[in-house]
């Protein structure tokens, strides 16, 4: 299958894009008109430079508001059409886009729309050139690809087929199963785009919010398959207008949409046979969380903190400057191990999954960079990879709950009899989140590595105030919670937004009682907050009281409760300890306000 992208994906010069394309793997382009128009570069030399780099010119775009006019306007609208025909000749191209028309329309009638396109359709006929026609979302007439079909059905016109696009068909909410009754040889083109579900004009939903696939809402495996179903073999394409990809650095976005397209075609190609979709090794989501590595210069501010929380000193790699910290399923791996200048941060973590050959093989064909470590002899290698944002993630394989295996290669700590002999309900049983931080223009793309690589899914965007303007959080995790990563976006202004590490416990009110007798400063919460719980949740006094003596939060819904509290801030990061009660699944986001008010009074 061959996989093409519109300019309009990318940012920079029409060159730039062509040569980010070619080295990311695509096969070919969609030539959106302004980037032609804007362009120094002839037609004849952009052909050339596409031949160079191996690249077909697959679809000239887009020929906007034809259809559904009076005779005068046809005419001038047929002018118009033949100057750029003779330009596409010129290109190579022999597909040109025509959308619906959204302003000029003043008939509504098939028969006339199809009579116009079959002219159309003489006139491209002349110059080798197809028309694709596309019933855009937001057409004054003709706004489903269903009415679309049925106007080039009458036009029976061997020139005239249709575009589909999956932003104009599932924003719509039109559902897709009437692809398959269209003959695949009148599907000139097929062009691709995912998004959130939000509650805006269409219009505007299209042009600043469409994503790459599988970081959206759209089911767009489905779309491909009955697009594949229905006979069509041309190129997958894709067509994203975003206001971030416009403005990020243009060959790590390729590749980024190079991905997004091979993750696509792996989904779609799980009930198909026969199609040429490229298949991925097999992936089973990870079963837990390993370890999270904190890297900094000086580790000893950390360490303190996770003595204060219970946590234990494992002991000293044999081999490298990093310690080890644990506590039930909770591993905190501390690296100092080329870290000069750096402030404490969330630097790598590890997950547990069956089979990490067949992890790393998926990663390598999704195009992700692969991060070495150096390993000495008899120590475990484990591969990992660079996640957007610049996390580092490792493979380990499942432990089923005991002690991996690399964890033997940290020297002088507890003896196991002693680490298992100290777990009690007032301990730290494992990681129950860990919350990164991205910036806006990589959080898209971290959607999809997690999606694509770990098989992780995720959840609707969601926003909390802070006192710096909004952050925006959007939540990877497996099906049964083992693994959960918030990712947010911090606001612009907000400079170092800090990451943190929560823990899971049993008894909330046990972990902070043993952390205040060992020193620990907690984050400061203002008595306005408990006196605002007994209004929210009706609590009684001697209930706020307790949350109260220990700085903790609480939040309740209709599953369930959630206590919580945090640590200060140690470098660019903190901690949280967390209760869950029944099937409470969420992070206490009523609170994260609170949160980031006190962080904010804090910092110098």
């Amino acid at each position: 299958m061959r996989r093409s992208i519109a300019t309009v994906c990318l940012s920079g010069s029409l060159a730039g894009k062509m040569d980010a394309a070619a080295a990311a793997g695509f096969d070919g382009l969609e030539i959106f008109e302004p980037d032609l128009v804007s362009s120094e570069t002839s037609p004849e030399e952009i052909r050339a430079r596409a031949d160079r780099l191996g690249l077909s010119l697959d679809l000239y775009q887009p020929f906007r508001d034809f259809e559904g006019v009076r005779e005068a306007e046809l005419l001038d609208n047929l002018r118009r059409a033949e100057a750029r025909f003779a330009v596409m000749r010129r290109l190579g191209i022999d597909t040109v886009l025509v959308c619906s028309n959204v302003g000029t329309a003043t008939v509504d009638s098939d028969e006339v729309s199809a009579a116009q396109l079959r002219r159309l359709g003489d006139l491209a006929d002349g110059f080798g050139i197809r028309v694709a026609f596309e019933a855009l979302a937001w057409g004054r007439y003709i706004d489903d690809y269903r009415r679309a079909w049925r106007v080039v059905e009458r036009a029976d016109h061997p020139a005239v087929g249709v575009c589909l696009d999956s932003f104009h068909i599932l924003s719509r909410g039109h559902d897709p199963a009437a692809i398959e009754d269209i003959p695949g040889e009148k599907i000139f083109f097929v062009q691709l785009a995912d998004a959130p579900y939000l509650s805006m004009d269409v219009l505007s939903w299209s042009r600043h919010h469409r994503l790459f696939p599988g970081e959206g809402d759209f089911d767009l495996p489905d779309f491909v398959r009955r697009v594949m179903s229905a006979g069509y073999r041309g190129p997958l394409s894709l067509e994203v207008f975003n206001d971030t990809f416009r403005q990020t650095d243009t060959a790590r976005t390729a590749t980024h949409a190079l991905r997004s397209l091979v993750w696509l075609e792996d989904q779609a190609s799980k009930s198909l046979t026969g199609t040429g979709l490229q298949q991925l090794p097999a992936l089973e989501p990870p079963s837990d969380l390993d370890f999270v590595e904190i890297k900094a210069e000086n580790t000893d501010a950390v360490e303190e903190v996770l003595g204060q929380l219970g946590l234990t000193f494992l002991g000293q790699h044999r081999t490298k400057p990093v310690r080890l910290w644990a506590s039930g399923q909770a591993r905190v791996v501390l690296n100092e191990q080329h870290a000069r200048d750096l402030e404490p941060h969330v630097a790598a973590i590890g997950v547990q999954v069956s089979e990490p050959y067949d992890v790393e093989a998926r990663a390598r064909a999704l195009a992700v960079a692969g991060v070495v470590r150096r390993a000495a002899a008899g120590e475990q290698r484990l591969a990992g990879f660079s996640a957007p944002g610049g996390l580092e993630v490792f493979l380990g394989e499942n432990s089923y709950g005991d002690e991996p295996a690399w964890v033997q290669e940290f020297q002088h700590g507890q003896p196991p009899a002693l680490r298992a002999g100290r777990q009690s309900d007032a301990n730290v049983t494992g990681v129950d989140h860990v919350n990164l931080v991205h910036t806006w223009d990589d959080q898209d793309e971290a959607v999809l590595f997690y999606t694509s690589v770990l098989g992780l899914t995720a959840t609707p965007a969601t926003e909390v105030a802070s006192p710096h303007g909004l952050v925006r959080s959007r939540v990877m995790r497996t099906a049964a919670g083992r693994i959960r990563l918030p990712l947010n976006v911090a606001p612009a202004v907000s400079t170092a937004y800090p990451e943190h590490v929560a823990f899971s416990c049993g008894d909330i009110f046990g972990v902070a009682a043993g952390a205040r007798v060992r020193g620990m400063r907690f984050l400061p919460v203002p008595n306005n907050y408990y006196d605002d719980l007994v209004a929210r949740f009706h609590l009684d006094q001697a209930t706020v009281d307790r949350l109260r003596e220990y700085q903790l939060l609480y939040d309740r819904d209709e599953h369930g409760t959630f206590l919580h509290f945090y640590t200060r801030r140690i470098g660019r990061m903190f901690f949280e300890i967390v209760q869950r009660s029944d099937d409470y699944d969420g992070y206490g986001a009523a609170n994260a306000h609170v949160r980031l008010a006190a962080q904010a009074r804090l910092e110098p």
